[in-house]
């Protein structure tokens, strides 16, 4: 990546919103076991996982989750932007072959602390799989980086 013009706080305003989707991969599920150290049979093993309540294997919750970071590291507000907190609720499971699109809106700005709050949701299709709330630090025009 070579453009890391993120939005400055100056730059923001509520409403505004970007998205990431991304087709969710066996790679990318034994990839994100070997990252993260999380080996639950029921993202890594289909006879294990098809006895349980899901019928088959399921991605990893964090997996998809990082599609909304990605969303804010790299689009809104972008490069430059410091996770402070993030909420995340699990609504429903995401499979190997499931296309997740990750969502972020601006739902409220603190000029002065540099802070933007987001509302954060992913879906597969019209099925809502995550929905939470980022706060996230956005540099001022007059603390980017040169």
């Amino acid at each position: 990546m070579t453009d890391f013009s993120g939005h400055c706080i100056e730059d923001l305003s509520v409403g505004m919103k970007s998205t990431f989707a991304k087709v969710i991969s066996d790679a990318d599920i034994t990839a994100f076991a070997g990252v993260s150290g999380d080996t639950n049979p029921v993202h890594l093993n289909d006879v294990y996982a098809s006895k349980t309540m899901f019928g088959g294997r399921i991605a990893d919750g964090m997996l998809s989750a990082s599609l909304i970071s990605a969303v804010i590291g790299t689009q809104l507000p972008g490069p430059g932007a410091i996770y402070m907190s993030q909420s995340l609720r699990f609504r429903a499971p995401v499979k190997p072959g499931d296309e997740v699109s990750a969502h972020v809106v601006i739902s409220a700005l603190d000029e002065k602390r540099r802070r933007v709050t987001l509302t954060c949701t992913a879906h597969v299709g019209n099925t809502l799989v995550i929905d939470g709330e980022a706060m996230v630090m956005v540099p001022s025009k007059e603390a980017r980086p040169a």
